[in-house]
């Protein structure tokens, strides 16, 4: 059975209402896997997702890697895209059992050090702005967010 759901958006406001709607399904040691080009909307889906978690002020952590925020749940936000997925010493797996949600963008560069059960969410440009979101879920939890909220 084929577990991929698609989603057209048409708007920054579009993929941010998606985010939401994930973000209200949202439970303590999540991971949210982004793919896509740059400006494909990574960082607006997690402006979105941190925002419904009254967490302002997210920028993309292209320098810092990882950045931690306070919400309902801890928020923690990565960027491995310069890592060049050597990301040994860096500790980004024990974010996974935190209590918290990961979120992190450019997660294909560091597939083998993903939990198996997460959340993948590949951002597809189709236009100006026209975005296709293909999720991934693995894993049951994963499996009814989706349903849920998609």
């Amino acid at each position: 059975m084929d577990n991929t759901f698609k989603i057209t958006t048409h708007s920054d406001a579009e993929t941010i209402e998606i985010a939401q709607n994930i973000e209200s399904e949202k439970f303590p040691n999540m991971v949210i896997c982004l793919n896509g080009d740059l400006g494909s909307g990574k960082t607006v889906f997690t402006k979105g997702f941190a925002d419904a978690m009254a967490i302002e002020d997210i920028t993309s952590p292209t320098f810092n890697i990882i950045k931690e925020y306070v919400g309902e749940l801890p928020l923690y936000h990565m960027d491995v895209y310069r890592t060049n997925g050597k990301i040994d010493g860096l500790g980004i797996e024990e974010y996974f059992n935190k209590g918290g949600v990961t979120i992190i963008e450019w997660a294909e560069m560091i597939e083998d050090y993903l939990p198996e059960e997460r959340l993948d969410i590949t951002f597809k440009i189709t236009g100006e702005n026209t975005r296709v979101l293909v999720f991934k879920p693995h894993g049951e939890k994963y499996v009814s967010i989706c349903e849920a909220s998609l």
